[in-house]
């Protein structure tokens, strides 16, 4: 089996809150508990969602928690051409075809796309201003997971035609986390629950194009008290600077891993991930 590698991606529309912290913290324990590597790559390819001053002030934050990375850090930005020659790979292969349904189009006839436009034989070149959509034609319908087992995905999630490219000239986070895992020889993907319709998607770009998916694991998401996921969006509190130490304890508990309160970061992390191995790689391999 090929060297472990991990990696954490976070888009830079703003600071880490505790549920990122929680993915970081998850990603990087497991890299380590596997003796592999962990990298950290800024998933800024939404560029009107990037904020000024946002990518510098997550890569402290990480280092502010020990969350130290190895190799160099990949900016999802400066590989547009990476994702593009991907979709031509698949145009290529008559995996694709253009869309020009809008977001009130698509919503008022239920609520996943219905393949509207699959046999129009709109154009799909960048400037035509559509959308260009996978043709799903061998939907998957469940994976493993090396946390939560077997996972069933709804049957009409796992068969939609999903975007590859917007109508804006943007590519989608599926063809760009895909492109990018396979370019740095990503073996296992450790990530929040909220990512396990995509996953499906995911694993069926990976065969399109060649090549053997990682490993995926994801974990429970934090809630806020009204229930919903802390993000961003949801104006979650940003990670703060004095409160390293209860922070990463506090992740390590939602994480399940119990051990005494440490006095310095090092010493933490250290405990995390004997109490990481213990917990997830004892019946893994």
């Amino acid at each position: 089996m090929a060297a472990y590698v991990g990696r954490f991606a976070p888009t830079p529309s703003g600071p880490l809150h505790f549920g990122s912290l929680v993915a970081a913290l998850a990603s990087y324990l497991d890299a380590k508990a596997h003796h592999g590597q962990w990298l950290v790559r800024i998933d800024d390819i939404d560029e009107p969602r990037s904020q000024p001053g946002a990518q510098d002030l997550i890569l402290a934050q990480l280092q502010q928690h020990g969350l130290c990375w190895d190799g160099d850090i990949r900016i999802q930005t400066e590989h547009k051409a990476a994702y593009q020659q991907a979709l031509t790979e698949l145009q290529q292969h008559q995996h694709t075809y253009a869309c020009d349904c809008t977001r009130r189009q698509i919503k008022a006839r239920g609520p996943h796309y219905d393949g509207h436009c699959r046999q129009r034989q709109l154009d799909q070149s960048p400037s035509s201003g559509h959308a260009i959509r996978l043709c799903n034609r061998a939907p998957i319908y469940h994976f493993n997971d090396r946390i939560l087992g077997r996972v069933d995905i709804a049957p009409e999630s796992a068969r939609e035609d999903f975007v590859l490219r917007r109508r804006d000239g943007l590519f989608t986070y599926q063809l760009s986390v895909v492109v990018d895992d396979i370019q740095q020889g990503i073996t296992d993907v450790v990530r929040g629950a909220d990512l396990l319709e995509p996953t499906s998607w995911q694993l069926q770009l990976y065969g399109l194009l060649g090549h053997t998916p990682p490993r995926f694991a994801h974990i429970p998401l934090a809630l806020d008290e009204r229930g919903q996921k802390l993000s961003k969006q949801n104006h979650a509190p940003a990670l703060q600077a004095e409160h390293v130490l209860p922070q990463l304890h506090d992740a390590c508990q939602f994480l399940g891993l119990t051990f005494s309160a440490q006095q310095s970061v090092p010493a933490t992390l250290a405990l995390a991930i004997d109490a990481w191995r213990l917990k997830y790689l004892s019946n893994t391999s």
